[in-house]
């Protein structure tokens, strides 16, 4: 047989699997589009629809009794924060305060945690020990908050130990304050900062801090100047997820706090279930994710898109 015809024979064979290569290389174009289409229905089905939901209901008018109307009352955002019988702006401040105070806590608790965890455990216990950092969520939410309010009150453990070694008075209580609520949500979301912070340092190659400590570092500045620039994207995952978390918590504060620790979360509750003022409920749940959106875009700014794509 010739070349030609070799060839001729060659080409008559190829031909029908160069038939469907542009449809595989097609298809493998469209994956990631159709995966993305899920990803997409669920956010939009899940956030973009009670989003605009929320907004629809808080710019409608009227009452309980006699219902409500769609008007455009853009007023009522000035309204909720001139309102002197009800400080929502005072409510929404002490939010943040609590929500900062807690997410600064959990840091100080939550990196030793972790960073002893990836460090000085051999392997094999470290899935052990990151299981004992979630047993808690195997109990209910509020459950753990309400014993958390029998160890805090007057005569719970903690009271009565602090009061009998003379470091707290008779009239000393902690339950109702500030501190009970800030200690209740850094409680409850102390795993959600011990979990990214090692997951950050995992990625660590341990050598690092040997070739600092060969450059005459001492341990604290090896880790000042290593260890801590390398679990800065753990850190500022774990402060997204303590911190939102917190402010918008009505639980902690409605349980371990007072009349002097009222949340804006306890507005958006008792707004929406109690007085069933639901224009009022959605236009404070509006202004809060509005403000926490700009600490998101705040923290974008700050910590640069390289950090953003280190925590998905």
């Amino acid at each position: 047989m010739t070349a030609v015809g070799i060839a001729g024979v060659t080409g008559s064979g190829a031909g029908p699997d160069a038939g469907p290569a542009p449809v595989r290389r097609g298809r493998r174009r469209s994956t990631p589009f159709l995966l993305a289409l899920v990803g997409t229905a669920y956010l939009c089905v899940f956030f973009v629809i009670p989003l605009l939901s929320g907004l629809i209901v808080s710019l409608m008018s009227g009452n309980p009794d006699d219902g409500y109307t769609f008007t455009w009352n853009f007023g009522i955002y000035s309204s909720l924060f001139v309102d002197p019988q009800v400080p929502y702006l005072t409510f929404l401040l002490r939010s943040l305060w609590y929500g900062a105070a807690a997410t600064i806590v959990t840091i100080i608790v939550g990196y030793p945690v972790a960073y002893f965890i990836a460090f000085r455990v051999s392997p094999r216990w470290k899935n052990p020990l990151l299981m004992l950092v979630f047993v808690s969520f195997l109990v209910s939410f509020i459950i753990r908050t309400d014993m958390w309010a029998f160890v805090l009150a007057s005569q719970g453990p903690v009271v009565t130990v602090l009061q009998g070694i003379g470091l707290a008075g008779k009239d000393f209580h902690i339950l109702g304050t500030s501190g009970a609520v800030i200690f209740g949500d850094a409680y409850n979301d102390l795993a959600f900062m011990v979990l990214p912070i090692y997951a950050a340092l995992e990625r660590i190659d341990p050598r690092l801090g040997e070739a600092a400590n060969d450059l005459y570092a001492g341990k604290f500045r090896a880790f000042w100047h290593t260890t801590l620039p390398l679990s800065r994207s753990g850190i500022f995952a774990g402060v997204l997820l303590v911190f939102i978390d917190c402010v918008g918590d009505p639980v902690n504060s409605s349980l371990l706090g007072g009349t002097n620790t009222y949340t804006i979360g306890q507005a958006i509750q008792d707004a929406y279930s109690g007085n069933q003022q639901y224009n009022v409920a959605a236009a404070l749940s509006t202004v809060l994710m509005v403000v926490l959106g700009i600490i998101l875009f705040i923290y974008a700014r700050v910590s640069g898109t390289d950090d953003l794509e280190d925590l998905v």
